[in-house]
């Protein structure tokens, strides 16, 4: 086997500059829905609702009701696909949770419940950003969004059950450390909390996504290398 193209794709420096900037100025850790697909955000949103409600509850009732140890976390939705930017941006607000699109945003991101990445080429940013991402299209049996430029920025990944169109991509993620799988978005959620929570685990999953990155690049040198040869043979 030649490997996977797709590893060879490397991210913008720019891009990544300029999500680590962003993230400068987020006084919380960011977990993104990264390139999610119909269905997904509703349930997600669900999740964001319930933990609104905790850090709103009165001292009394959230200790007795809630789990006071969670982070407090900016939520990031990154849509699959543009034309549903409007939807998801009137989604969040029908959940009852302020909403700041990365369209309107000048220098850096401006508060809300919810950040909105309504712009096009700028996933790697958003990966930078993030300081976890669930894997969109993972959590619907619509087969999952490709993994692999998450595990390029660093960034840690968290993927429901369905991941058919990324199968060996998720398996080896998943063996290296750098993804891990849950049955749902419920439980998407709560393990990106857990890895919050756990500074030493989170970091090692970072570098366990950058080194699965790293170690297998190459498909496209070793193409070059086997066409090289073949025409070689032929011109014998």
């Amino acid at each position: 086997m030649l490997g996977n193209l797709k590893f060879d794709a490397r991210p913008a420096p720019g891009l990544l500059a300029r999500g680590r900037a962003w993230r400068a100025e987020s006084r919380r850790p960011v977990v993104m829905l990264a390139s999610s697909r119909e269905g997904e955000e509703a349930e997600f949103l669900k999740q964001i609702q319930a933990l609104a409600l905790a850090e709103r509850a009165p001292a009394a009732i959230k200790k007795e009701m809630f789990d006071t140890t969670l982070p407090t976390v900016q939520w990031l939705i990154v849509p699959r696909h543009p034309q549903r930017f409007d939807e998801v941006a009137d989604a969040v607000r029908a959940a009852g949770l302020s909403v700041s699109r990365r369209g309107a945003w000048a220098a850096a991101p401006e508060p809300a419940d919810v950040w909105l990445g309504d712009s096009l080429g700028e996933m790697s940013a958003y990966y930078a950003l993030a300081d976890v991402a669930l894997l969109g299209g993972s959590f619907a049996p619509l087969g999952g969004q490709n993994l692999i430029e998450a595990a390029a920025c660093g960034c840690p990944v968290v993927m429901g059950p369905h991941t058919f169109n990324f199968a060996q991509a998720a398996e080896l993620a998943q063996a290296a450390g750098a993804a891990r799988r849950v049955a749902d978005l419920a439980a998407a959620v709560a393990a990106a909390h857990a890895l919050l929570a756990d500074a030493p685990a989170l970091a090692a999953m970072r570098r366990a996504a950058q080194d699965f990155a790293q170690a297998h690049r190459g498909a496209a040198e070793r193409t070059a290398e086997a066409l090289q040869a073949l025409c070689s043979r032929g011109s014998r």
